[in-house]
């Protein structure tokens, strides 16, 4: 024994073993204990979804999941620092798997208010249901004539929720996967199905469905996104807070375009770019080195021939400068294309998160109105709410259509930069085409005349084209008519004629309107020229209807002068012989 008390080193020993048994006892003591089961940090999050329901999700060739919401939830767990875990199955046994608490959130899922009252939700996009049948039933308009018939639905999903409210649950057709529904009403089976619009196409081509159709393309417009179970809101905000730094980086726009294509056309592949800049600039080369070839000749015999060498140089610079333009051209066509994919992306998302904002106006000025009642007059962002109640749903009017204008203005510049040679041509009748134009635009010539007259001569010989490019032509002939009216009582009139003489098939639109200046004539087809530019023209409409023109062979006239209206004219060659197929 020594002298040393061991009484200290006891005191420590039993001061150590407390320490350890408040730290394993004490709430929130080590985050490793709370932390145990955050989905995302300590485990994966676990994802569920539909097996088949493309573009959106859907388990690809190889069993693996794929599509927009898979790529969507992927990047936004890499960007929040999440881990995940996919189950795709039928979409019934996933929604009891969410309520079940065997999955922590469904990448998507529709909002509906009866839904709202067990989940939280966060859209993600917009989706619009349609009505199919097959080519032979009997068009249908709306859900409410879906009453007696036998409709096949996705079972558990939107519109199955949505049809038993209305009281249809007894003539439902259930099947586990719209896919299978649709291959269900393809066989014969049921009347029609309800599925969402873009999941319907997409299976149709990808099934070569080709005896249904959509006869009603848009009877329910609705939000679609991520579903957590009431409770669950922490979750839902790691996932909110994701989507929104997709959103701001371009992440979302980009994985939006590979899937749901807001461009429609999608990107060029660098393959295709290539041919079309070897197709401008090999002929462009070739004729740039037949001009010097040419040149190098004249100037050799400069000593013998002047006159001529004179008459030579001079057609050299007309063939330079069309060479000149034509590159111009070509750039612009280029330029046209990448300036339209910069402006729509953007506009894409306005047009659609408008309807939302139109929505939720609606719902909070209820709240408002109310609010004025209790409290009395009060002021939003400085002005009264009396005069802004009447003031915001007209600034969201002129946003949508500011948005629509910038819409139809991208789509003019497309069809401006788009080549067509390849686009397929038949046989067609000229009056056919302009009766089926002036259905097209029948709401738009009552606006603007109440004397609208057509003359077609019978038995006109068939031209060799295609019907909806021509068809095209004609509406832009029209709607201009229309725009150069002062008033209703003036009139607009189309007519067809054979000229046998010249071998030709001649449209007119002739109109009453205020006419046309002579020295805009010559221009009238110059792209980007238009005298009505302060009421929205780009001046590209009859600049694309004369390059359809020339495509067919034909060629577009005029006849105008201030006061007297004008007379515009497609002209399109008969064919001698049967063209070959």
């Amino acid at each position: 024994m020594t002298g040393r008390d061991p009484r200290p080193l006891a005191g420590a020993c039993l001061f150590l073993v407390c320490l350890v048994a408040w730290a394993a006892l004490a709430p929130g003591a080590w985050a490793l204990d709370t932390g145990r089961d955050i989905p995302g940090i300590l485990r994966p999050v676990r994802v569920g979804g539909d097996r088949d329901y493309p573009p959106y999700e859907f388990l690809d060739k190889d069993g693996q999941p794929a599509g927009f919401n898979v790529d969507l939830t992927r990047a936004i767990c890499e960007a929040m620092g999440m881990q995940v875990e996919f189950r795709l199955g039928a979409w019934a046994g996933e929604r009891k798997a969410l309520m079940d608490g065997e999955l922590d959130i469904l990448q998507g899922m529709t909002y509906s208010d009866e839904r709202a009252q067990i989940l939280d939700f966060a859209p993600h996009t917009i989706v619009n249901h349609a009505i199919f049948a097959r080519r032979d039933s009997l068009p249908v308009a709306n859900l409410d004539e879906l009453a007696g018939k036998k409709v096949i639905v996705h079972r558990a999903g939107y519109m199955h929720d949505t049809l038993a409210g209305r009281g249809f649950e007894k003539d439902l057709v259930f099947s586990e996967t719209p896919a299978d529904g649709l291959r269900l009403l393809a066989s014969g089976q049921g009347d029609y199905a309800v599925v969402a619009m873009l999941p319907g196409s997409y299976i149709m081509r990808e099934n070569r469905l080709d005896n249904i159709q959509p006869v009603a393309r848009s009877v329910a417009t609705v939000r679609y996104g991520y579903a957590v179970k009431k409770g669950n809101e922490a979750l839902l905000a790691r996932f909110s807070e994701g989507l929104a730094i997709l959103r701001e980086t371009g992440r979302y726009q980009a994985i939006h375009d590979k899937w749901l294509g807001v461009l429609e056309n999608g990107k060029l592949k660098w393959e295709v770019i290539g041919l079309y800049v070897g197709a401008i600039v090999t002929p462009l080369l070739a004729l740039l080195g037949g001009s010097m070839l040419w040149t190098h000749f004249l100037r050799k015999q400069v000593a013998q021939r002047t006159r001529s060498l004179s008459q030579a140089l001079d057609e050299l610079s007309r063939n330079q400068r069309q060479l000149v333009q034509a590159d111009k051209m070509a750039a612009l066509g280029i330029l046209v294309s990448g300036v339209a994919h910069e402006i729509n992306n953007p506009n894409g998302l306005i047009l659609l998160n408008l309807p939302i904002l139109r929505k939720v106006q609606a719902d909070v000025t209820r709240l408002l109105d109310a609010c004025q009642a209790r409290e009395g007059e009060f002021t939003l962002g400085g002005i009264a709410y009396a005069r802004m109640r009447e003031e915001i749903p007209r600034m969201l009017e002129e946003m949508q259509d500011g948005a629509t204008r910038i819409k139809r203005i991208v789509n003019d510049l497309k069809d401006f930069a788009r080549r067509e040679e390849g686009a397929a041509k038949a046989l067609i009748d000229v009056s056919d085409a302009s009766r089926k134009a002036v259905r097209l635009v029948e709401a738009t010539i009552r606006k603007h005349t109440s004397h609208f007259s057509t003359r077609y001569e019978e038995d006109l010989p068939l031209v060799w084209g295609n019907s909806q490019r021509i068809e095209q032509v004609i509406i832009n002939l029209i709607l201009n008519a229309c725009q150069a009216l002062p008033d209703k009582a003036r009139a607009i009139e189309v007519t067809t004629r054979h000229d046998d003489a010249a071998g030709k098939v001649i449209l007119c639109v002739r109109d009453e309107g205020t006419g046309i200046a002579p020295q805009h004539l010559p221009h009238l087809t110059d792209p980007f020229f238009t005298t009505k530019r302060e009421t929205g023209g780009t001046g590209l409409g009859l600049s694309v209807s004369a390059g359809i023109l020339k495509e067919h062979g034909g060629g577009l006239t005029f006849d105008s002068a201030p006061g007297r209206g004008t007379i515009a004219c497609l002209e399109l060659p008969v064919p001698k012989e049967e063209p070959p197929s």
